[in-house]
């Protein structure tokens, strides 16, 4: 029971890492003006770096959550 614990979580922690990468990179290219152009984040080169920082730790998460050891058994 304790081994499909651990594979639901990966994939949970992988899926919440994923959603950062792409709520990152919108909010990287919303600051930047490129796309989705409606909205209070366009044009703010604050969201830029705040979609960087989130896009960073979205890939942490993935690396992290698919490369921790097996417990042992």
């Amino acid at each position: 029971m304790r081994n499909v614990f651990n594979v639901v979580m990966r994939i949970v922690s992988s899926l919440l890492g994923l959603a950062m990468i792409a709520m990152g990179g919108i909010w990287m290219l919303q600051g930047l003006n490129l796309a989705f152009r409606v909205g209070f984040m366009v044009g703010d080169r604050r969201w830029t770096v705040y979609g960087a920082i989130l896009l960073l730790f979205g890939i942490a998460q993935v690396i992290w959550s698919n490369s921790r050891q097996h417990a042992a058994q």
